[in-house]
C-alpha cells in the first residue's frame, strides 16, 4: 500500500482562503448553532434563545454579526394586538449555506450517529433520499481519487526547483 507523501503547506495561504474567512465568519459554536436553527426555519429571538438556551447577550452580538455579514436580514413583524418585534430570516447568502451543512449532517451521521439518522432530506419530485456529493461541471459524480486541487499561481506561486535547492544551501550553510 503506498502512503499519501507528506504535505508540508496548504494550497492556499489563510490569508487568501475563502475557506478560512468563512470559518472566521461562522466559524464558532453559537453562530453554527444559530445558523443550524435558522436552515429548519427558527426566525425569532425568543425561539432561537429558547431553542439553544444561549445567553440572551451573546445571541444578540451573533445574530448582529450574521445581519453585518449578509448572512440574515433582520426583519419587524407583528402579530395581533402585540408590539413590533424583530426576526432574522436567513438571506440568499445565508440560505446558501444549506449544502455544506447538509454535508456536515451527513458526515456526523456516518461518524457520530448512533443507529437511524434523525433528519433527512428527500426529492420532492421523486421522494428518492438526497446525499451531498461532488460532481463535474456536467453532473456527473466524481470519486475522493480523482479529485485534483487547482491553485491560481497569482495568490500562491509552487516553488520552482532552483528556489527549493537553494533555501536547502542556506539552511545547510
Amino acid at each position: 500500500m503506498t502512503e499519501a507523501p507528506v504535505i508540508r503547506r496548504s494550497p492556499v495561504k489563510p490569508s487568501d482562503c475563502n475557506l478560512a474567512r468563512s470559518f472566521e465568519l461562522i466559524g464558532d459554536r453559537w453562530m453554527l448553532l444559530i445558523l443550524r436553527s435558522a436552515m429548519y426555519g427558527v426566525r425569532r429571538f425568543d425561539d432561537f434563545q429558547a431553542e439553544l438556551d444561549v445567553p440572551r447577550s451573546v445571541l444578540s452580538a451573533r445574530l448582529a454579526g450574521l445581519v453585518d455579514a449578509g448572512i440574515m436580514e433582520k426583519r419587524e413583524y407583528r402579530e395581533e394586538g402585540q408590539r413590533s418585534r424583530v426576526e432574522y430570516p436567513l438571506t440568499k447568502m445565508g440560505r446558501q449555506l444549506g449544502l455544506p451543512f447538509f454535508a456536515m449532517t451527513e458526515w456526523g451521521d456516518r461518524w457520530l450517529g448512533e443507529g437511524e439518522p434523525h433528519f433527512g432530506l428527500r426529492s420532492r419530485a421523486n421522494g428518492q433520499k438526497l446525499r451531498v456529493a461532488l460532481v463535474d461541471e456536467r453532473g456527473k459524480p466524481v470519486k475522493p481519487e480523482d479529485i485534483q486541487y487547482v491553485v491560481d499561481q497569482r495568490v500562491w506561486p509552487q516553488e520552482m526547483p532552483d528556489q527549493r535547492a537553494d533555501k536547502a544551501r542556506r539552511k545547510s550553510g
